[in-house]
């Protein structure tokens, strides 16, 4: 029973970390939510094992991920086709595989501090930094809720992401857990030093002086008084996604997304946005439905971006999720091409080894992922998107406004995940995104939720989820670049020099 009371402290940091983000916790859960984890590794009596911080690490990992990400398996039971057993099975994959992270975090935590003392566990906040840039990377990565996010609707505090990303905002957050961490190791052994004490509020004060910066950096709003203005118009069809694909329900769908459309132009929208996969059919490849849209668009005159499928013919044809970019003369200006595939919503990886996914393959199929990031022309300025869960990953939206976009924009097709935590959760870290590059966001999602996002991360106008509207409001195209935009992820590979730096040190450090 012992043994097993040692790893509360590690179930509690799982559900902190759970409960930090929407729709069911709350911001102020980040800061503490690694405290327990932290304070459980660095303890002397009795000292922490290899495997015990690997075990206690992993418990934390699966309870948070466990509690954010449960909903890949009723979206692959619902739409992939498979049994209530494989589906619950892969979903277990899935967090499993993300709980390594924290696991590997707290196994190379406790090792530090064995080889160089507890003052080591002030390295925290660098190592988990590290692992989190690890799980965006590897293997096609995964960097979904990374623990920065948990502050995305605390405007002030966000801001600090249009300095060191979304990364450095995780940082941040684990700084104020470490420090609580070492201010509770050294009440328990008792009084605390003045230099705990500093060592506590430190990261405190630094919250405090990064919040009061923010507050002035929104109260400023520079960037919602310059660039040139663009009227946008983001259509949400709120298409069931088992109706997606039904021949019989084509015509309707199409139906609704120009009758939509039309109503958007009247509004004076210039820009109007579909969702992702939008249209029932291939939209190049179906000329007389492909027609309807090119010919609303010439009746009306505004530029229309929509999501469709496209195949690349060949002998072995390619199939690509796609963004057309059509000028008011219908004509096609550019394509897009996504190039992060969606493990198991786009293709499935391993697919030798995860025979017992069967189902899942046949309906998913084999996209390609595309390889450039293409420019989308409006008026003599170029302004980018990204497809679903590429907009997750913060790289491919600075590299876009590198590129040259002066408005980010998302299209996605959130059905899959039904009335579950995943749209709220994707909205969030869309937001991320405005904040870090000092862009408006425009995000057209299917069922929901579409919005517009202004470059300090507040929420213009936004849908409800499953309601068939038009989201409508006034971007800018902007062309400055944050100090995120300018250095990128430097404050991350930083992090991940010195925990190499520290791995070295504590090789060469006898026990």
């Amino acid at each position: 029973m012992r043994p097993l009371l040692e790893y509360l402290p590690a179930l509690l940091s799982g559900i902190l970390l759970a409960v930090s983000f929407p729709p069911f916790g709350h911001p102020a859960f980040g800061w503490i939510a690694l405290t327990p984890l932290l304070a459980v590794l660095a303890r002397e009596q009795p000292a922490v094992g290899s495997s015990r911080a690997f075990g206690l690490g992993l418990v934390a990992g699966l309870v948070y991920f466990g509690g954010t990400v449960y909903w890949t398996g009723a979206t692959v039971r619902t739409f992939g086709g498979l049994s209530l057993p494989v589906s619950i099975l892969v979903a277990a994959l899935l967090i499993a595989y993300l709980a390594l992270f924290p696991a590997l975090f707290a196994l190379t935590l406790r090792w530090f501090i064995r080889r160089l003392g507890r003052r080591a566990l002030w390295l925290a906040p660098a190592v988990w930094v590290a692992s989190e840039v690890g799980r965006t990377y590897f293997w096609s990565g995964f960097p979904w809720l990374l623990l920065g996010y948990s502050q995305t609707t605390v405007l002030p505090v966000a801001q600090t992401a249009s300095l060191v990303g979304v990364f450095g905002l995780s940082g941040l957050v684990a700084l104020v857990a470490t420090g609580l961490a070492a201010l509770a190791l050294a009440s328990g052994a008792g009084r605390p030093t003045r230099q705990v004490w500093a060592g506590a509020w430190a990261p405190i004060v630094a919250v405090v002086a990064l919040s009061v910066w923010g507050s002035w950096r929104i109260d400023a709003a520079e960037w919602t008084t310059s660039g040139r203005p663009l009227a946008v118009a983001l259509v949400q069809g709120n298409v069931p996604q088992d109706e997606k694909w039904d021949p019989r329900r084509a015509g309707d769908i199409l139906d609704r997304y120009l009758e939509m459309t039309r109503a958007a132009a009247a509004g004076g929208a210039h820009l109007v946005i579909w969702p992702e996969s939008s249209t029932p059919f291939y939209f190049e490849n179906d000329p007389v439905e492909g027609e309807r849209i090119r010919a609303l668009v010439r009746q009306r005159g505004v530029r229309l971006l929509l999501g469709s499928d496209q195949i690349e013919a060949g002998r072995a044809p390619r199939y690509y999720n796609a963004a057309f970019m059509l000028e008011p003369d219908g004509s096609t200006a550019a394509v897009y091409r996504k190039m992060h595939l969606v493990p198991f919503g786009e293709y499935v990886p391993l697919e030798s080894l995860l025979f017992f996914v069967g189902p899942l393959v046949d309906r998913v199929g084999a996209f390609t992922p595309g390889e450039t990031m293409v420019p989308l022309p409006v008026d003599g300025a170029t302004i980018s998107t990204a497809i679903c869960y590429e907009i997750v990953y913060p790289g491919l939206a600075r590299r876009a406004v590198r590129e040259g976009s002066t408005l980010l924009t998302t299209i996605t097709n959130d059905a899959w995940y039904g009335d579950s935590a995943a749209p709220h959760q994707h909205f969030l870290q869309a937001s991320m995104r405005a904040i870090e590059q000092g862009r408006y966001l425009a995000r057209a999602a299917n069922t929901g939720i579409s919005g517009l996002v202004d470059p300090y991360g507040r929420v213009v106008a936004r849908s409800e989820l499953f309601e068939t509207t038009i989201v409508t409001g006034v971007v800018r195209l902007l062309s400055d670049l944050t100090v995120y935009g300018r250095i990128g992820d430097l404050f991350a590979y930083v992090c991940v020099a010195l925990t190499l730096s520290a791995c070295v040190a504590a090789w060469r450090r006898r026990t």
